[in-house]
């Protein structure tokens, strides 16, 4: 599989949001393979985290966001589950749960509940070390900041915003994945 290619499929008509897609997805591409390397412990798929990272944000394309390009119809906070969808589509049933599960540091049902969040009520949290690899470095790079990498202090300040549930899924995170 190559990521760039199936990125360019559903992007060719908006190459400017295909080209913030893919500086953002290099650069938790990036990260992440760094992770994978600092921590062969952890016995995780190089291959899957480079094409899983390379597409996790594959369902901005059919979002409203015009800060960055996108000119879809879905509410932004739907962007994993539209990659989702794309994924699946494509015969990507691995790669799917990835993009439905990085949003914040995953959703629960509680906390779609809580802040009425337009996504179905069940629980988007990543599970396997692949899809909490792909959401702890995604929390370091931004799409309307290319130019920058958060800081951990700044990625808990952003986090306890929404609730203390995903700061301490964070710092687990971090626990393990620090490099």
């Amino acid at each position: 599989m190559n990521p760039e290619e199936l990125i360019h499929k559903y992007y060719e008509k908006n190459p400017r949001c295909e080209e913030i897609l893919l500086t953002h997805s290099r650069q938790v591409t990036e990260m992440v393979l760094e992770i994978c390397d600092h921590h062969p412990e952890l016995a995780m798929d190089r291959q899957f985290l480079y094409e899983a990272a390379m597409l996790h944000d594959i369902g901005i394309i059919r979002c409203n966001a015009p800060s960055i390009s996108c000119f879809g119809e879905e509410p932004y906070i739907r962007h994993g589950i539209v990659g989702a969808e794309i994924l699946r589509e494509e015969g990507f049933p691995e790669h799917a749960r990835v993009a439905e599960r990085h949003t914040g540091t995953g959703l629960t049902v509680s906390e779609i509940e809580r802040q009425q969040l337009p996504l179905p009520h069940r629980d988007f949290s990543p599970e396997t070390l692949e899809e909490q690899a792909i959401c702890y470095a995604d929390k370091f790079y931004s799409k309307s900041h290319l130019d920058e990498q958060k800081t951990y202090e700044r990625i808990l300040k952003n986090l306890d915003w929404f609730g203390h549930e995903g700061v301490e899924r964070f710092c687990h995170w971090h626990e393990i994945f620090a490099i």
